[in-house]
């Protein structure tokens, strides 16, 4: 469910009556809960624009609210910095986003390392059934030959329930999961397995933090790069994010 689903402009008035409150804090959650109440609301602050405060959600996310949250801006937010314009909305959600992804546990991931120290890493969402995903995939002993660490999180495009969901379950309930990684990718039918496992919650991370499609790649520094990118490609940019 998208944190963003009652927001369909930049700009939102809010049309509910908030009591103003001595604390911003206070009275921007009372307007934005009443808008979602399930928002994952993880912080609020001053933003570095002066009368405009940022809000965080779970996953890295940002919001910008007024102080009395009647006015919600989605979008990013610059700073000029000589010639050059600085994205602060970018900066703060790759941190948000690092934080998320660096709390998943390496055994909740299916791994696949180089055989020697790796030099970066990258996350990636992926979905068996995705042929951008399977393309990806065949590239990853390139990755691992160039010191990239790939580290699989599951994302089933179409929902909880779907032929991808199945197929990512029996992965990470096999007892070689790389191996039920490698043929599911080849397209081959893995026998069903289940047990418990991380797929639903992963798949809910990856829509927190804006994931839409697969394969979506998780970068060092919580960058999120969507699509596929070439193995050479990718691992350059991997090193120079880690």
């Amino acid at each position: 469910m998208s944190v963003f689903r009652v927001l369909s402009g930049t700009v939102l008035s809010l049309s509910v009556a908030v009591a103003l409150a001595a604390d911003p804090d206070q009275a921007i959650r009372a307007s934005l809960t009443k808008l979602q109440p399930d928002m994952p609301i993880e912080a609020i602050a001053e933003s570095p624009m002066s009368g405009l405060y940022q809000v965080h959600l779970k996953g890295g996310r940002l919001l910008y609210t007024s102080a009395d949250g009647q006015f919600v801006l989605q979008g990013n937010l610059y700073q000029v910095k000589g010639a050059e314009a600085v994205n602060l909305t970018r900066q703060s959600e790759s941190k948000g986003v690092a934080k998320a992804i660096n709390s998943i546990p390496a055994s909740e991931m299916v791994v696949f390392s180089p055989k020697e120290p790796a030099k970066a890493h990258i996350t990636v969402f992926t979905d068996t059934d995705c042929g951008y995903c399977q393309k990806l995939h065949s590239e990853v002993p390139e990755l691992n030959r160039r010191g990239i660490e790939v580290r699989y999180v599951a994302f089933p495009r179409q929902g909880v329930g779907s032929h991808g969901y199945n197929t990512l379950v029996s992965v990470w309930c096999a007892k070689d999961r790389q191996d039920a990684m490698n043929k599911a990718k080849a397209r081959q039918e893995l026998p069903a397995a289940s047990c418990a496992n991380p797929v639903t919650k992963q798949y809910e991370l990856g829509q927190m933090i804006g994931v839409n499609g697969t394969p979506a790649i998780v970068l060092g520094n919580g960058e999120l790069i969507p699509g596929y990118q070439p193995a050479p490609q990718l691992a350059e940019i991997a090193l120079k994010a880690k």
